[in-house]
């Protein structure tokens, strides 16, 4: 395994962008242009070793692509209450489209994608309470679209249509350990993306580098509230697959103190 220092990482970085377009070395793999990259750089998968520097990390991502980066998972607190199972999904959720199928016909769903940046079509939002240090999950009933007028009756003879009592919320002191310990000085490589059509070989082109440092809590909330970062819900009564805060394309950069621009 080949070990780097940031300068001669930088330079084989830049390298391997002259090279122009490259064969996907991870036939079939969702991750090719991750595992691409690390077998050209020669070094094991998530292990970028600089000696002296063991915060750093390996980003890559394709350019123009509209996917979602998941930075990590967390429940909402106070914990013990289990929010999601225990509110959200029993007295918030709807029927599930497999409900009678494959799962039982009482099966219900919680699946819902929120932000900063208005309500979903179910009234949900998140509030950032800069006084509490708190991202607050929040109902508003008016919000609620027409087409789930069914649904919100159920919710009203649930627990009625007020603010969710008490508010399921993120203190900033976890939200920001968490995130600091997932979101690591960073080299962040794009790379354009052709293929063959008659091959149907994959080639990647790794063409923008930035050197990300200092991840910065600030703006991590300024992207909460402008709704490049997500909160996304997905549990279902016999299973809650995780609380997910997930990014959108670009707004990497965005969470770091420092961005300095390689390539």
């Amino acid at each position: 395994m080949n070990i780097y220092t940031k300068e001669s990482l930088i330079e084989k970085l830049k390298e391997i962008s002259a090279q122009g377009w490259i064969e996907n070395g991870r036939h079939g793999n969702d991750g090719g242009i991750g595992n691409t990259l690390e077998d050209l750089l020669g070094i094991e998968e998530n292990n970028l070793p600089i000696p002296n520097a063991a915060e750093w990390e390996l980003k890559t991502q394709r350019l123009k692509t509209s996917s979602l980066t998941t930075l990590f998972h967390i429940e909402p607190s106070p914990r013990a209450m289990k929010f999601v199972p225990s509110i959200l999904l029993p007295h918030y959720g709807w029927p599930h489209q497999r409900a009678g199928e494959k799962y039982p016909e009482t099966e219900r769903s919680f699946r819902m994608t929120i932000h900063g940046n208005g309500r979903s079509d179910r009234g949900f939002g998140v509030q950032i309470d800069n006084k509490e240090r708190k991202v607050l999950i929040s109902f508003d009933s008016s919000k609620v679209g027409e087409r789930h007028s069914v649904w919100l009756e159920g919710v009203k003879k649930n627990i009625g249509l007020g603010e969710i009592d008490p508010q399921p919320y993120w203190g900033f002191d976890d939200l920001e350990h968490k995130a600091g310990t997932k979101l690591l000085n960073a080299f962040y490589v794009q790379a354009a993306v052709k293929r063959d059509k008659e091959t149907k070989k994959e080639y990647y082109h790794y063409s923008k580098v930035l050197m990300l440092q200092r991840f910065d809590f600030s703006g991590f909330l300024k992207q909460l509230e402008a709704g490049n970062i997500l909160i996304d819900f997905d549990a279902r009564t016999g299973h809650n697959h995780g609380t997910k805060f997930r990014l959108r394309q670009n707004c990497l950069p965005d969470l770091y103190e420092k961005v300095t621009e390689i390539i």
